[in-house]
């Protein structure tokens, strides 16, 4: 290892280190190597010709790297939405939808018309897109559609292919993006978070995170915990399982949910035809996956192998009667009287602010194995580890474990992150919010989260289905309000409970990111 100056050493330490707390925009960049961007000031314009006149965009720089500040820059898009009460305002509430590689410029349009009124008083909403997603210096590896697939389940016959995909991958990024790739990290995003707090010229910041925003949000109150004022954390990721066991996770949340979804089957057959027990109800889906193995199924269009089904699935078991209704079309697709449902109707989009700069087409997925890959260290690099583990996943969790452990572009990851993992351990006040049935953070990863945050305070929606909470008329949102706008946390862990289920509320519809993948699967934190 090479010798580095002290000087160099004091640069790339936390931002907190370096800025004093109460001073943040009076920094030079002759008293501080960072002033440079700590006493930017954004150019605001309006996100677009149809969009309203308080939405506005601009772009501020970060460091590249920052322990050496001078070197490159990074164009960061930045979004807001002002509040009209100003004699209410506290300050601003930035957002981030979950990822990594969800864009968030326009979130704070989106979350508008989701956030309650007296927030929104409150608060300036800020969106943001991390950097190397969407309009903040976009990464790109050239992958094709095919290579962008990465949910590949374990077949002994077709391993090796996954390996020289994963090596591929891997090395088409680094083709790409070199020595870029170390610096897009969760702990360089979380330290620009800090230089837009110090450009909007605030103190502190409020945070509303979804999904990977959690641990983006964790790492934040790690290293400033002194402008972390009031932080809502929803559906929450386990800093101790990035990133591989938050993969592996989906499959050991899987099964319960699977159990679950058969008993309530069940009880409905009248409805749904899938079986009269439990027992027949699973022995029905694996009957399905089967008949698919051997010859594909067509639905919609498309034709559905018995792994595309485990893996479509997964996530649809958590929401009963979504689930319910999706096999039970399957089941009429194999029985050759598939139901009549036309083409389905793209969801609709919020106005996404322009920047006038184009988006690579693979950047979702090469922004999330980005971050994935260079935020932490512990992934194996022997492909015959990822082999053992697949195998032994299947065995364990039939639906998903041989997705969740098989090889990944991570196995041959050239540039390691420029720093370790960061070690979440602090007493900062936040507030977790968690469904007790969510496919992409379960149950336990927001567990996880709530131990190593010491300061926080926990709400389970008990029968709580879906990823996503706040803002989609939950339990839970009155104490999210609460927080927000008094910043009472609540004295102890609480539990409300859900609504059963209706036909019009299988899942959530909070404006986060569109996962990666193949139509019907869902692969993104």
């Amino acid at each position: 290892m090479r010798s580095r100056s002290l000087a160099h050493v004091l640069a790339a330490s936390t931002l907190a280190a370096l800025v004093p707390a109460l001073a943040p925009t009076t920094a030079s960049a002759a008293e501080n190597p960072l002033g440079q961007y700590l006493s930017q000031r954004p150019a605001w314009h309006r996100c677009g010709a149809s969009a309203p006149a308080s939405y506005q965009c601009a772009t501020i720089k970060v460091p590249l790297d920052y322990g050496r500040p001078d070197g490159k820059k990074v164009n960061l898009a930045i979004s807001r939405l002002k509040t009209s009460t100003a004699a209410e305002r506290r300050g601003v509430l930035l957002v981030n939808p979950g990822g990594p590689g969800g864009t968030g410029v326009g979130m704070p349009l989106s979350l508008a018309s989701e956030l309650p009124t007296s927030v929104k008083k409150r608060y300036d909403l800020v969106g943001f897109d991390p950097r190397g997603v969407g309009e903040s210096s976009p990464v790109s590896c050239g992958l094709t559609d095919s290579e962008q697939n990465w949910e590949r389940p374990y077949r002994a016959e077709k391993f090796a292919k996954d390996v020289k995909w994963a090596r591929t991958f891997a090395e088409k990024c680094d083709a790409e993006e070199g020595d870029r790739l170390r610096h897009i990290t969760t702990r360089n995003t979380a330290r620009d978070m800090d230089v837009i707090r110090a450009a909007l010229g605030e103190k502190k910041i409020s945070y509303l995170g979804y999904s990977y925003g959690t641990y983006l949000g964790a790492v934040y109150t790690q290293l400033f915990p002194r402008h972390a004022d009031r932080f809502v954390l929803d559906s929450a990721v386990d800093p101790a399982r990035i990133w591989r066991g938050m993969i592996q996770i989906w499959a050991e949340g899987a099964e319960p949910a699977f159990t679950r979804w058969s008993k309530w089957t069940a009880q409905r057959h009248g409805t749904y035809k899938l079986g009269r027990t439990p027992q027949a109800v699973r022995k029905t889906f694996w009957g399905l996956v089967a008949k698919a193995d051997r010859k594909p199924i067509e639905l919609d269009g498309r034709k559905l192998t018995g792994d595309d089904i485990r893996s479509g699935s997964r996530a649809g078991f958590f929401s009963v009667r979504e689930g319910a209704e999706a096999i039970a079309k399957l089941k009429k697709a194999a029985d050759r009287t598939p139901a009549r449902t036309g083409k389905p109707k793209p969801p609709s989009r919020p106005t996404q602010p322009v920047f006038g700069r184009t988006v690579p087409d693979d950047n979702g997925n090469a922004a999330f194995w980005t971050v994935v890959c260079a935020d932490t260290r512990a992934w194996p690099h022997d492909p015959e580890q990822y082999r053992d583990d697949a195998v032994r996943a299947k065995a364990e969790y039939p639906l998903y474990g041989d997705f969740g452990s098989t090889i990944k572009p991570c196995a041959f990851w050239k540039k390691n992150g420029s720093e370790p993992a960061t070690t979440i351990d602090n007493k900062v006040g936040a507030l977790i919010l968690q469904n007790e049935w969510d496919p992409q953070t379960p149950l336990a990863s927001g567990l996880g989260l709530h131990r190593l945050m010491k300061g926080s305070r926990m709400v389970t929606v008990a029968g709580g289905q879906g990823h996503g909470i706040y803002g989609s008329k939950s339990c839970a949102d009155k104490r999210a309000t609460t927080y927000l706008t008094t910043g009472g946390l609540p004295a102890k862990d609480t539990t409300c409970r859900a609504p059963a289920p209706r036909r019009e509320d299988s899942g959530t519809k909070l404006p986060l990111p569109t996962p990666p993948g193949l139509p019907g699967m869902t692969g993104r934190f």
